[in-house]
């Protein structure tokens, strides 16, 4: 692990699982919907969210341990 972050989401592919997490700090992180906490696999536009900042794929960083944040998203 990376770190951690906070931020919105962005984009969601509900028949790909996949979706990109605009941080806080202008930083984008794509993740597959595996990562979702809650298990529910699925997460709405505009959400904000709490990440994990992890190694994906192709030596990119992605968001893991994704959850909803407790506090209103930025966006």
């Amino acid at each position: 692990m990376f770190g951690t972050g906070f931020g919105t989401v962005v984009e969601f592919d509900p028949a790909r699982g996949l979706g990109t997490i605009a941080a806080d700090d202008g930083r984008r992180y794509p993740f597959h919907c595996t990562e979702i906490a809650d298990g529910t696999r699925t997460i709405a536009l505009g959400t904000a969210v709490t990440f994990a900042v992890i190694a994906g794929g192709a030596g990119r960083l992605e968001a893991g341990a994704i959850t909803q944040a407790d506090r209103p998203s930025p966006r």
